[in-house]
């Protein structure tokens, strides 16, 4: 793979399944290293250790590890996007629990095994998951365990839960930029897509036609009445009144209506989010799980 640069942006596609897994190793191995550089700052003491701590950190880096991980074990990109998941689900309930030099390596290779479990119709033996990770079976069995009991079993998610994951973790990246490409989706989406797009066009086209004769009879009640205005109004005052605030400054009224499309634009993605993983299920093509 090429040598990335920090000014280079690499484009990824909008939904986590098409993505390279290559690329996908490097944002979360990038993401756990930061978070592993703060963590690494609080004190250790006695009821803050776990199974999972290490006498010291490995010699294999962080992201050597994690590749290695992704090589060997065959690991899909829901099986690597569904670790950070795992994450927050047990911090929350075990705040005493971090991610940190000492933990981060027995983490990974446990979440990718059970997850692997979890996810997939074929996975690897604990044997084969304990020699990639360096460990002994018996010492991933009881790590297994562990986790196990640390996450209450909780170990699937859904399509949009994932994604969600995937576009946070795209967007705190500065070397990536989610790209929409209507190639990632299946053709009996995009053709659905598009039917649906067509429908709302020509109720769009309607509506404007009626909007255009409404507005046309307004015009002519109005006429009278605007001849009685008063010549010496400006237009700044004719502004001010829509507002009900005359010859005040309108900026805090254009930021307002600047923050609001900025909140239904993020609802409307997250809306078409919902429906393409719906779509996703209706016909049976669940990429993220296979």
């Amino acid at each position: 793979m090429a040598q990335r640069t920090d000014t280079a942006i690499f484009k990824v596609p909008e939904y986590f399944y098409a993505v390279d897994i290559n690329y996908l190793t490097h944002m979360i191995a990038d993401m756990l290293g930061r978070l592993i550089s703060h963590n690494d700052l609080i004190p250790l003491t006695p009821s803050n250790l776990t199974r999972f701590h290490s006498r010291t950190p490995p010699n294999i880096s962080l992201s050597d590890y994690l590749r290695r991980i992704v090589k060997y074990t065959s690991a899909e990109k829901s099986c690597l996007l569904i670790l950070l998941i795992y994450i927050d689900r047990i911090c929350e309930s075990h705040p005493h629990f971090t991610i940190s030099s000492l933990t981060v390596h027995r983490f990974l290779i446990t979440a990718v095994t059970v997850s692997s479990k979890a996810l997939c119709d074929s996975y690897c033996t604990n044997s084969h998951y304990a020699k990639v990770g360096g460990l002994s079976t018996q010492e991933l069995n009881a790590l297994e365990l562990e986790f196990l009991a640390l996450i209450d079993w909780h170990l699937a998610s859904s399509g949009l839960i994932l994604q969600q994951y995937y576009a946070n973790l795209v967007q705190q990246h500065p070397c990536y930029e989610r790209v929409r490409y209507e190639d990632d989706r299946p053709v009996e989406t995009r053709k659905r897509r598009r039917s649906n797009v067509d429908d709302v066009g020509d109720s769009h086209d309607n509506q404007n036609q009626n909007k255009d004769r409404d507005q046309g009879l307004e015009e002519e009640d109005y006429d009278d009445e605007d001849e009685d205005e008063d010549e010496g109004e400006t237009v700044e005052d004719n502004v001010g009144a829509q507002y009900n605030i005359p010859g005040e400054d309108l900026s805090d009224a254009i930021s307002d209506e600047e923050e609001i499309a900025r909140a239904t634009a993020c609802l409307d993605d997250e809306e078409e989010t919902a429906r393409h993983f719906d779509e996703l299920l209706d016909m049976g093509w669940i990429p993220y799980i296979a």
